[in-house]
């Protein structure tokens, strides 16, 4: 196997290195927009794997959008309540930083993190509105199949 080696650094190459990790594990979201923007739209996508909010302004161009994955839970936990008020908890951040004032949120999906993550937004100080449920509905179904003919 052969001998190890051991290289000693200095104490100035571990603090730039410490540097880096922090700024990497700090970086803020981006925000497309740096201006301040008084209304809003909050779309929630939440299906039985995972919760997505997207924040738009009122013409409905992305501001930021955040997903229970990129909060950091994986696999089923993804699905749980918890993930998607942590994840509503970023987007309020979000919209506290742009000041947004009023939001219209817009439900999408039959997953459990639904109430959960619009009460956390309006725990967090965010005004809401209005609420409005998205889901598609199919109203007619599919065609039956045709009549056999022997």
């Amino acid at each position: 196997m052969g001998k190890k080696q051991l290289t000693q650094s200095s104490r100035e190459e571990v603090l730039k290195e410490a540097d880096k990790v922090e700024a990497a594990l700090k970086k803020e979201p981006k925000i497309k927009q740096s201006a301040r923007v008084a209304e809003g739209r909050v779309y929630i996508a939440s299906s039985y794997n995972n919760t997505i909010i997207t924040l738009t302004n009122n013409r409905g161009q992305v501001l930021a959008s955040k997903s229970a994955g990129a909060v950091g839970f994986k696999g089923t936990k993804k699905s749980t309540s918890f993930a998607a008020s942590r994840v509503a908890e970023n987007i309020a951040n979000i919209c506290k930083k742009l000041g947004m004032e009023k939001t219209e949120v817009f439900i999408k999906g039959i997953g459990a993190g639904r109430e959960s993550a619009i009460r956390t937004m309006v725990n967090q100080g965010i005004n809401v509105v209005s609420i409005k449920d998205v889901t598609p509905i199919p109203h007619n179904g599919v065609k039956p199949k045709k009549v056999r003919r022997v």
